[in-house]
């Protein structure tokens, strides 16, 4: 199922039942955009992401970093990664989506995609450290990307496209009952920088 022929509205849950989705569309301006996703390019410590998989290290072309309040130790797919502290940039787009969505976030998840090529497989932010039925705010700089849900017992599957610049908002008991993914495409050929605010509990 596809969503968004129609406009659509930032305050409508577009999940049918067992969590909350929100998006909020383009909360930063075209100008915006590019500066953000210039800075975060040049300016983030980026790095390969590395995941233990059947006991094996496996190391990505896609690249990631971990900024938060503090240096908070963070550990998914069985790798444990401790936290830089936030840039000016990166606290510039944190207060511009705490004020949009209500909510406050005292760490981010950055991912950067060089291409349609690099993907994210199906999965839930459901680590242990993550406040619990807490919102996720995923903001993205860069090319178009399609975004997929799939609820994890009926197998239901919604997509949309995260438009440069846009926000969006997953809170609820979505993480318990939904799969998220970012799927490979060879159409795209421009990077993607994806933003994930997180809360982290019990540092």
């Amino acid at each position: 199922m596809k969503l968004f022929s129609e406009p659509y509205d930032p305050n409508k849950n577009i999940l049918p039942h067992g969590g909350i989705v929100q998006y909020h569309g383009q909360l930063f301006s075209q100008d915006e955009a590019l500066f953000y996703f210039q800075s975060l390019m040049n300016e983030i410590d980026w790095e390969h992401d590395k995941a233990i998989i059947f006991g094996k290290e496996i190391i990505t072309k896609r690249k990631v970093a971990w900024y938060a309040d503090q240096a908070f130790s963070y550990t998914y797919s069985k790798v444990t990664k401790t936290a830089k502290i936030w840039t000016p940039e990166l606290q510039e787009i944190k207060s511009k989506v705490e004020q949009q969505l209500g909510e406050t976030f005292n760490s981010c998840l950055l991912n950067l995609y060089h291409s349609g090529e690099e993907g994210m497989a199906w999965h839930s932010d459901g680590e242990k450290d993550l406040k619990d039925n807490g919102a996720i705010a995923s903001v993205s700089f860069g090319a178009e990307r399609k975004f997929a849900f799939k609820h994890k017992e009926t197998k239901e599957k919604l997509e949309l496209i995260l438009e440069d610049g846009s926000l969006l908002m997953m809170g609820g008991s979505c993480q318990k009952n939904w799969l998220h993914r970012l799927p490979p495409t060879k159409k795209v050929q421009m990077p993607r920088i994806n933003l994930t605010f997180r809360t982290i509990v019990n540092q």
